[in-house]
């Protein structure tokens, strides 16, 4: 069964495999460390990648932090590419999916061999060049756009650059563009493509960086925290925008095995729906029903789940709202429910790639890594948040939360690796 629920067919009509899916690579670009070891060290012992923003002239903001990715030098994960040839979400994107493939030991000759997608989600694409490319136009008129930045732009070339570096040829990439969600979403594609035997291996995740258009987006939405996030927290204040990328490489169980790869999860389901109630605003009956979707597709109960990692940006509307709709599917007594943005800032189409690849570690390892920042639980959500330190915990399914601007909502539900080991 699809993330849809649609059974694939097969060209000749017949039914499509159903394969068992599992993640065998993680690559992590984050402002608490890059790659996934420095990524898993941040989460065990909750680092904060809160400083003032860089990126741009914060003048005329009474406050500007956030979570940038700094001192980043993609040249050592570039090959094909000069660093300068990519903007700064698809040097993210693409430095992420080399991690992804190292960390997976996967062969470039095997795997351009096969059937390949890539799949990577974002909010923003490449604004940060649209900033400057708009401040150019202002201050010099046409004839002084950068045509190298203007070059960079297109969304697509998030996933394309992806290909292109890695040299593969028999390959789909596509850019998923739907906000806070999109790395669920691409994951969720992803595991449905190879679950149903059409590519071979999947890389898949998010990616955006910071730009000038996003946080003063939020910041007149009057949602920017002025210091620190603080999800479920009575005290909270907002979001802090943050950047990077995560990228995953799944591949099927019997590829997998067959190859010697370590499993460090794996892909159960997901669960997409749309709502469209408000432009903003959540809903919570419609992401109760996402969960449930998930639930349903991932063939598991709501008593199953061990933790959630909630979407949790810190403003209240989404923080009571996630919260009741969790409550609506789990009941009076919710699995402990955690948000990383306490720690990476909301990096947008990357924050549920990220949170995935917090899941997937999470399992592996069997700690809940903590939401930190934590002074006081509001009443409203009253839910366990893991508070400011990490825990031991055995784990078998968890659940990774995404919601979007628009009503679009994702949930993607993974579990430990439970079958012959490789």
């Amino acid at each position: 069964m699809t993330t849809n629920g649609h059974q694939q067919l097969t060209p000749e009509g017949g039914a499509a495999p159903d394969r068992r899916v599992v993640i065998t690579g993680m690559g992590a670009v984050t402002s608490v460390g890059v790659g996934v070891r420095e990524f898993l060290t941040a989460l065990r012992t909750g680092r904060s990648g809160v400083r003032p923003l860089g990126a741009f002239d914060t003048e005329g903001f009474a406050y500007a932090n956030g979570c940038e990715v700094v001192d980043f030098d993609p040249g050592p994960w570039l090959t094909r590419y000069k660093p300068e040839e990519l903007g700064r979400a698809t040097q993210f994107s693409v430095a992420a999916a080399r991690m992804a493939v190292e960390d997976a030991k996967m062969d470039l000759d095997l795997l351009s061999s096969g059937k390949v997608l890539v799949t990577v989600g974002t909010t923003d694409g490449e604004s940060r060049d649209l900033d400057h490319l708009v401040g150019l136009q202002l201050a010099e008129g046409e004839d002084g756009l950068d045509p190298v930045v203007a070059r960079r732009v297109p969304a697509g070339r998030l996933s394309v650059c992806i290909a292109r570096e890695l040299g593969l040829s028999d390959v789909e990439a596509v850019t998923i563009p739907t906000a806070c969600a999109a790395g669920n979403y691409a994951i969720g594609y992803a595991a449905d493509a190879v679950r149903a035997g059409e590519v071979d291996y999947a890389l898949c995740g998010g990616a955006d960086a910071v730009c000038r258009k996003t946080f003063a987006g939020f910041y007149r939405l009057g949602t920017i925290a002025p210091e620190r996030c603080q999800p479920f927290d009575i005290n909270r204040k907002g979001i802090l925008t943050g950047e990077g990328a995560g990228v995953l490489l799944l591949e099927s169980l019997d590829s997998a095995l067959a190859r010697g790869a370590q499993i460090y999860a794996e892909v159960l389901g997901c669960g997409l729906n749309c709502d469209a109630d408000h432009p903003v605003a959540p809903n919570r009956d419609s992401i109760a029903r996402c969960m449930e979707l998930a639930h349903s597709r991932a063939g598991v109960s709501p008593a199953e789940i061990d933790f959630v990692s909630a979407h949790g940006t810190g403003t209240r509307a989404n923080d009571v709202t996630e919260a009741g709709a969790i409550r609506k599917v789990f009941g009076d007594s919710p699995p402990r429910t955690i948000s990383i943005k306490s720690m990476i800032g909301h990096t947008m189409g990357a924050a549920s790639a990220l949170s995935a690849i917090a899941c997937a570690l999470a399992v592996a390892e069997q700690f809940i890594p903590p939401t930190i920042n934590h002074e006081e639980t509001d009443p409203e959500c009253d839910l366990d948040c893991v508070p400011n330190v990490a825990i031991d915990a055995e784990l078998r399914v968890v659940q990774n939360n995404a919601l979007a601007f628009g009503g679009n909502n994702a949930v993607l539900i993974l579990s430990r690796f439970e079958g012959a080991s490789p």
